[in-house]
């Protein structure tokens, strides 16, 4: 049984006739007769008395016709629901977004995107991609901004850029005053990572392929969460780090930002929802507010390598 089958014997009820019933749901004469057939055959019982003229249904008939107006209301309605929360940018959404994304974007898209749409309200946390998909998948999340692909059923994925990686070096390590560097000559002494969690410290190991994820410096560990404590280290300590493109474009502070030799390496973000997320206007105003608050070079790639972060 299907809604659209509900519709044939509904009309069929109005109408009295095959013909006039196909031409009201807008479908031939046997496909209507055939639909109706069907449930026919499905229930083992006559739904209506086609010896009569007009055709009218039988006791049996009449009963479901009536369940099925009840039903198709209920339907139209669920359908006039789901039409208004697409179009709808009203409400309170949970926003996640990861720790090495957040601080380069997030503070001017925000102001860009309250003022345009005072009638949203977002409510935006820091949160690491394993979280930010666990949050999702148990409806404490809206929507995840982070790297993707994710490779997860149940998650929808909204790609809007390609972020390149640089090098952040030492104004003292032999890095400092490359004009531009090759992954594979990466020395693997010096680099200063994230700690374990940041997706971002995945990709890094996965460009620079070290024997060892942990690198001891000068007698010490240091787990960092944060790409700007890892530039302050840079500076302090020596040795090198691996930025994306948004904190590069800040500046440098002692040390020299490096590109790396094309293809470049990139790092896709996204925005993420649940496949159940259905305010398709809210999401169409958070990526045009999102991108425009991205620095237009940013948005322009020729020549890329994607690098995945499991």
């Amino acid at each position: 049984m299907t809604v659209q089958q509900l519709e044939y014997i509904v009309a069929l009820d109005t109408h009295r006739s095959f013909v006039r019933a196909a031409e009201s749901c807008f479908v031939t004469q046997p496909t209507l007769t055939m639909q109706v057939k069907k449930l026919e055959d499905e229930w083992s019982m006559l739904l209506f008395d086609r010896t009569k003229k007009p055709i009218e249904p039988t006791p049996f008939g009449e009963r479901v016709v009536l369940k099925a107006r009840q039903v198709l209301r209920e339907f139209h309605q669920l359908e006039s629901i789901i039409k208004e929360d697409k179009e709808t940018m009203k409400g309170e959404f949970r926003v996640g977004v990861i720790p090495t994304l957040a601080p380069y974007v997030m503070p001017r898209f925000l102001k860009l995107f309250t003022e345009r749409h005072p009638e949203a309200r977002l409510i935006v946390e820091e949160v690491q991609t394993a979280d930010i998909i666990h949050r999702l998948k148990n409806d404490l999340l809206d929507i995840g901004i982070l790297v993707t692909p994710l490779e997860e059923p149940n998650i929808r994925e909204i790609p809007l850029f390609l972020e390149s990686f640089f090098i952040y070096a030492s104004e003292i390590h032999p890095l400092y005053g490359q004009t531009d560097i090759d992954p594979e000559h990466i020395p693997m002494d010096d680099l200063w990572i994230l700690n374990e969690g940041h997706c971002f410290r995945s990709q890094v190991l996965n460009i620079c392929r070290p024997k060892a994820e942990q690198i001891d410096h000068q007698g010490f560990v240091y787990e960092s969460g944060s790409i700007e404590t890892l530039k302050e280290l840079v500076d302090q300590n020596g040795g090198f780090t691996l930025i994306p493109e948004l904190s590069a474009r800040q500046g440098a502070k002692k040390g020299q930002i490096v590109p790396f030799k094309e293809p470049q390496p990139v790092r896709e973000v996204s925005f993420v929802v649940h496949h159940g997320f259905t305010k398709e206007l809210l999401l169409a105003a958070l990526r045009d507010d999102f991108l425009e608050s991205l620095p237009n070079a940013v948005q322009k790639k020729k020549s890329y390598i994607r690098i995945n972060w499991k």
